[in-house]
């Protein structure tokens, strides 16, 4: 697919998601209960964390918690790469206090919208949404304490410039703090060319060792995983987005079983280095 049509079927495909409110891009065996409170539950975020956040901006999207792995100060300034409707970027806030700044960026315009609709709801002062790519981000250079990105990288089509664009912004000594998914092996051709696939995070994922090397060329240092997690098979029975693979192509259950075990959600930490 040509990157002018992957973006137009990914910003398609989550606007939609932002004015239903439902699907399911995590890959955990919570998306089979299907609501985004026990999905989040299920990759690592708190009750607490839940609940304290403003209605709508959960929608059970990620495949990680980077914020409960990020250590944010108070006064810091955060920026979420595909920032969705907020969940990430509020939690942020509560931890950066008002002396911070949390910055969420998406290129879907009906997610940066619901996005502003819970900041206003939830009274959040130290939170703004952007709309822009996460390969060209609407950020100034050296201007961001942390980046941080939840199962969003692996749907961008030119992956070494998102890496390139957060260390930019990145000020000296900065972190990288990301959920994403990563892939064991190749996948088969029919699914690397499957819409659904790549809209359900799955068919834009890299190789697990390229996905780390090319963090390490944007010029990163310490990159390390933190976490990884098989993508569970029994997800497949009920989350939409599997069961829209399933059906365009037509897979057999061993080749579900197959491609299911080379995916995984990995966490990943790097660091700017000072000069």
């Amino acid at each position: 697919m040509k990157e002018t049509e992957i973006k137009k079927n990914v910003r398609k495909s989550y606007a939609s998601v932002a004015k239903q409110s439902t699907s399911c891009c995590a890959p955990t065996t919570s998306c089979c209960s299907n609501p985004s409170e026990a999905i989040s539950k299920a990759i690592g975020y708190s009750e607490h964390e839940i609940s304290s956040v403003p209605e709508g901006a959960n929608l059970g999207l990620g495949c990680g918690n980077p914020v409960a792995l990020a250590s944010l100060k108070e006064g810091e300034t955060v920026l979420d790469l595909g920032s969705g409707a907020g969940f990430d970027c509020f939690l942020a806030a509560q931890r950066v206090g008002e002396k911070g700044k949390v910055i969420g960026v998406d290129m879907t315009p009906e997610m940066v919208d619901k996005a502003r609709e819970n900041a206003l709801e939830g009274n959040s002062h130290n939170v703004e949404f952007r709309l822009g790519e996460i390969e060209n981000l609407p950020v100034a250079d050296n201007s961001a304490d942390i980046v941080i990105s939840n199962c969003v990288i692996n749907l961008s089509p030119d992956k070494p410039r998102v890496f390139k664009e957060a260390f930019r912004v990145l000020k000296p000594g900065g972190r990288l703090m990301v959920s994403d998914i990563v892939l064991l092996k190749e996948l088969p051709t029919f699914i690397i060319n499957s819409v659904s696939a790549y809209v359900g995070c799955i068919s834009g994922a890299m190789l697990k060792d390229e996905y780390l090397a090319t963090i390490k060329s944007a010029g990163f240092n310490d990159v390390k995983i933190l976490e990884e997690n098989v993508f569970p098979i029994d997800c497949m029975a009920n989350d939409p987005t599997a069961q829209a693979i399933i059906k365009e192509l037509k897979m057999p259950e061993d080749k579900i079983m197959d491609f299911a075990n080379s995916v995984l959600s990995v966490r990943v930490q790097a660091k700017k280095v000072r000069h």
